[in-house]
C-alpha cells in the first residue's frame, strides 16, 4: 500500500496475511459459543476473519462517554481529594492532579486511536495480542479483569458504608449490602441500552452535582456564605502552599508530591473504559472519537475546578481531614460547607457520594465482564464466557463476575476487612500496568502503520502529538507502578509491600507461562496484521444524524 493511501473499505477487505481457511476458523454453536478456540501455531495468533462477535451497538455516543465519566468520577473525588490537600497542600495538590492528568490524556488518545482502527471486542488486551504479542494480551487482558473485578466489591462496599451516614445500626449493614449487590447485577443483566442509560442518568446526576459543588466553593471563598468569611487565597499563605511528608523540608514537600500523583493517577484510572464500550456503540469509530475528545476535558475540568477550590475553602492542616468515616463527614466539600455556616448540603452530598460509588460499580461490573467476553472470544479464556442472548448480553461473563460482588459482605466482619483491603489495594497497580500497556501497544501499531506505508491520519479519530503523547505516558505509567508503595521503605510494613509490588511478578508470571505454552513471538513490524478481522467502516459506520431543533444542537455540543 502506497503511504497516503486513505484506509477505506478496500483497505479493511484485504487480507494481507494470516489467512487461514474456514476449517481452522471457530465457528459458533447453536446457543451462540464457539466450537474451536482460537489456534496459535509457530508463535503466531491468528485472528478470526469472520465476525465472531455477538454482541451488538446499542449504546449511543452519549452513554460511551458517560460509562467513562462514572467510572472514573467517584468517591475518589467527592472523599479522597481531602486527603490529597492534607498530603500535599493546595498548590500541591494542583500540580498533581494537573501532571497525573496529562498521562491520563495520553493514555486516552492512544487507547481511542487503536479504537478508531478497530472497534471490536477485547479492546486493549486485544490489540496487545495484535499490535505486540499474544502473551502480552494475555497477561494484560487477565491483569485487567480481575482489577475491574475487585473494584466492583470495593465501590459497593463504598456506597454501603456511605449509607452510615444516615444509619448506623450495624444490624442493617448486611441487609443494605445485598441490596446494593441485587441492584448492581441486575443493571447489568438488562439489555446494554438499559445499562448505557441508567450510567447516562447517574453520571449526568454527578456531574451536576459536582457542578454546584464548585459554585458553592466559589461562593464561600468571596464570602457570601452565612460567616461573611473572604478567604480569597489566604490557605495559600498560610498554612502554605505545601505540605511536609514524613521528612521534614524540601524533600518532606517532595514526598508530600509524590503521595498525591500516586493517590491522583488511581481517581482517574477509568477514562480508558470508553473504549471497552466500543464493540457495543453504534457508529464506534466516529463515536468513540467524540467521546475521547469530550470526556477528558469535562473529567480533567471537574477534578481541576474541585481541588482548587478546596484549596481555598478548607486549611489543609484541618484535622477533619484525617477522617476515615468513608462518608460525607470526611468531604473536604462538607468540612468547608459546615465551616462556612450552611445548613442541609451535607446530606445532599452524602447522597451524591452514594450514587457515585454505586453508579462506578455497575461501570465496572460491565468492564470485567466485557474484557472476560473478548479474552473468551479469542481462546484466551473458555469459550463458554462467548455465549451471548439474542439481545447481544454475553450472559455467562456477566453472571460469573457478579460473583465477586459477594465480596462485598468480607467487610461485615472484621476478621475478613483485612483480606478483602489486601484485594482493594491489589487492584492499584492493576490500573497503572493497563495504562502502561495501551501506550506500548500504540507505540507498536505507530510503528507498524509507518513500516507498512498505511496513512493513520486518515482515522476517524487520532492526535497530532503522537506518537511523544505514548511516549510520555509510557515512561510516566512506569514510575507510578514503581513508586507506589514508596512510603513503605521509610516505615516498613510487610502487608503494604506486598499489595503494593505483587502485582509485578504477578504479571510478568502470566506473560511468561503464556509465552512459554503457546511458544508466543513479538510481532515485527512489518508483520503486524492490520485487517484480518477488522470490520469495514461500512459494517460499523452510519451517517451522522443531523439535529431537528435547537434543543437537540445543544445537546449534540454538550454530549
Amino acid at each position: 500500500m502506497a503511504h497516503g493511501t486513505p484506509l477505506d473499505d478496500n483497505f479493511y477487505k484485504r487480507h494481507q496475511f494470516n489467512e487461514i481457511p474456514d476449517s481452522e476458523l471457530g465457528h459458533r454453536d447453536e446457543h451462540g459459543g464457539i466450537d474451536e478456540s482460537l489456534p496459535y501455531e509457530n508463535g503466531r495468533a491468528y485472528f478470526h476473519v469472520e465476525d465472531l462477535d455477538c454482541v451488538q451497538r446499542r449504546l449511543g455516543q452519549r452513554h460511551a462517554q458517560m460509562i467513562a465519566i462514572a467510572g472514573t468520577i467517584g468517591t475518589g473525588l467527592l472523599l479522597g481529594s481531602g486527603r490529597a490537600l492534607q498530603g500535599a497542600g493546595p498548590v500541591g495538590a494542583l500540580l498533581a492532579y494537573a501532571h497525573v492528568g496529562t498521562v491520563a490524556y495520553a493514555t486516552l488518545a492512544a487507547v481511542g486511536e487503536m479504537t478508531s482502527f478497530a472497534p471490536v471486542s477485547g479492546t486493549f488486551p486485544h490489540f496487545c495480542s495484535r499490535f505486540v504479542d499474544p502473551a502480552l494480551g494475555f497477561a494484560v487482558g487477565w491483569n485487567y479483569f480481575y482489577t475491574n473485578l475487585l473494584t466492583v466489591p470495593n465501590e459497593i462496599t463504598a456506597a454501603q458504608i456511605v449509607l452510615t451516614y444516615w444509619d448506623r445500626d450495624e444490624g442493617r449493614q448486611a441487609l443494605y449490602t445485598g441490596m446494593l449487590i441485587l441492584a448492581t447485577v441486575l443493571v447489568n443483566l438488562f439489555a446494554v441500552r438499559f445499562f448505557g442509560e441508567s450510567e447516562f442518568v447517574l453520571a449526568l446526576i454527578k456531574i451536576t452535582l459536582i457542578i454546584g459543588l464548585i459554585m458553592v466553593g466559589l461562593v464561600i471563598d468571596l464570602g457570601g456564605a452565612p460567616d461573611h468569611d473572604r478567604r480569597g487565597f489566604r490557605f495559600w499563605s498560610d498554612p502554605g502552599p505545601f505540605r511536609e511528608y514524613l521528612v521534614e523540608g524540601n524533600t518532606g514537600r517532595f514526598l508530600g508530591l509524590l503521595s498525591v500523583i500516586v493517590q491522583a493517577s488511581f481517581t482517574f484510572q477509568g477514562v480508558e473504559l470508553v473504549a471497552v464500550a466500543a464493540a457495543e456503540t453504534e457508529s464506534p469509530r466516529r463515536n468513540i472519537g467524540i467521546a475521547c475528545r469530550r470526556v477528558f476535558w469535562k473529567i480533567l475540568t471537574l477534578y481541576m475546578l474541585s481541588v482548587l477550590f478546596i484549596g481555598l475553602t478548607v486549611r489543609s492542616d484541618n484535622d477533619q481531614l484525617m477522617s476515615r468515616e468513608g462518608n460525607a463527614a470526611q468531604s473536604p466539600f462538607v468540612i468547608a460547607i459546615n465551616i462556612a455556616g450552611i445548613k442541609g448540603l451535607p446530606h445532599v452530598v452524602n447522597a451524591g457520594v452514594f450514587l457515585s460509588a454505586f453508579s462506578a460499580g455497575n461501570a465496572f461490573l460491565y468492564s470485567a465482564s466485557r474484557v472476560l467476553y473478548g479474552l473468551a472470544l479469542r481462546g484466551q479464556a473458555p469459550r463458554i464466557f462467548t455465549y451471548c442472548t439474542r439481545n447481544g448480553l454475553p450472559m455467562i461473563s456477566v453472571i460469573t463476575c457478579s460473583g465477586a460482588a459477594l465480596l462485598s459482605f468480607m467487610t461485615l466482619k472484621e476478621s475478613s476487612n483485612t483480606v478483602f483491603n489486601w484485594f482493594v489495594n491489589l487492584t492499584t497497580t492493576g490500573g497503572y500496568g493497563a495504562w502502561f500497556s495501551i501506550n506500548l501497544a500504540y507505540i507498536a501499531m505507530y510503528k507498524g502503520m509507518k513500516a507498512q506505508n498505511i496513512d493513520r491520519t486518515q482515522l476517524i479519530y487520532k492526535s497530532s502529538l503522537q506518537p511523544w503523547l505514548s511516549y510520555w505516558g509510557l515512561f510516566w505509567t512506569s514510575i507510578f507502578i514503581l513508586i507506589n508503595g514508596y512510603d513503605v521503605f521509610f516505615a516498613w510494613d510487610t502487608s503494604r509491600f506486598l499489595t503494593s509490588y505483587i502485582n509485578i511478578p504477578l504479571f510478568i508470571s502470566f506473560y511468561i507461562g503464556f509465552k512459554w505454552w503457546y511458544r508466543t513471538e513479538i510481532w515485527r513490524s512489518d508483520e503486524i496484521d492490520f485487517v484480518t478481522g477488522v470490520p469495514t467502516l461500512e459494517e460499523t459506520e452510519t451517517p451522522p444524524r443531523i439535529p431537528r431543533n435547537v434543543w437537540e444542537k445543544i445537546a449534540d455540543a454538550i454530549f
